[in-house]
């Protein structure tokens, strides 16, 4: 994830879902430039209450005062091999949380980054392996939103209370008293849910076709791309391939489970549609 959910509340919020999920939520995140951390309470002899945490610690300043302990090594991102090096520090984190999180100071060229995952278990190369996959993550959320149009639901309700963008509070779905209205904004917010879901799964069947008919793509007449940039083609590419050799398919295969439904569902409309069909019922 990006820098937004280094915060307090994003913390608060992954401990409450490990003890309700009763599950292990790892989260790989990248921290600010400026950001503090603490190091571990020294033990406490005698009365009073214990420390929760200890001597406060500039990351960035980290880059410079432990440069002789960083450790050179070589790591496999976005689809190449580089050389790397960095220094892993388990610290406090989290003004009034503290909580215990694994620090990764990475050098890559002239960049330094300060990588922070919630599960000390994992080694520095697996944090920085896995962060260097949110590029493809991003790639992914661009290609729901442009290709399958995921996010273009039209789904509204009357029910829902007008709110206020330029205030400071938003007023919950709480205030709704009228169970007639939680039943039309429950209906709602269903249909959204119901129509990004089955966008998801379409977007999963064009990554299969993608890998498994790849050679398939790239070697027909009608793809839209004259130089070939990957022996695996993209989604919009698989997209655009299957808009221009679906009626092809549907004329050569008809007999294929889907075309047969199209079919049906075709017919079934037609004598919806039919004048005569309407004044003979």
């Amino acid at each position: 994830m990006d820098r937004y959910f280094l915060t307090v509340p994003a913390l608060r919020a992954w401990l409450e879902e490990e003890k309700l999920a009763n599950c292990q939520l790892t989260i790989v995140t990248k921290a600010k430039s400026n950001a503090v951390a603490y190091e571990k309470p020294a033990v406490k002899s005698g009365r009073g209450r214990p420390p929760k945490k200890g001597r406060a610690v500039k990351l960035s300043n980290l880059f410079d005062s432990f440069a002789p302990e960083f450790t050179q090594t070589v790591v496999k991102m976005y689809g190449e091999t580089e050389s790397i090096s960095y220094l892993c520090k388990d610290l406090l984190w989290g003004k009034g949380l503290y909580c215990q999180l694994r620090f990764v100071l990475v050098k890559y060229g002239n960049t330094q980054s300060i990588l922070v995952c919630t599960n000390a278990k994992l080694t520095p190369e697996q944090i920085i392996r896995l962060y260097s996959y949110r590029f493809k993550i991003e790639s992914c959320f661009r290609e729901f939103k442009q290709v399958m149009a995921g996010l273009a639901y039209h789904f509204w309700s009357k029910a829902m209370p007008k709110l206020n963008r330029f205030a400071k509070w938003v007023e919950p779905l709480d205030a709704v008293r009228d169970d007639k209205d939680k039943s039309l904004i429950v209906s709602t917010f269903t249909a959204i849910e119901r129509f990004v879901m089955m966008a998801c799964i379409a977007m999963g069947l064009l990554q299969i076709c993608s890998l498994r008919f790849s050679h398939t793509t790239n070697a027909s007449s009608m793809r839209w791309l004259r130089t070939q940039s990957n022996k695996i083609p993209s989604e919009a590419t698989t997209a655009d391939f299957l808009r221009k050799s679906f009626f092809r398919m549907f004329h050569l295969l008809p007999d294929l489970p889907i075309f047969r439904l199209i079919q049906c569902v075709q017919s079934e409309t037609k004598q919806s549609r039919d004048p005569d069909s309407l004044i003979a019922s």
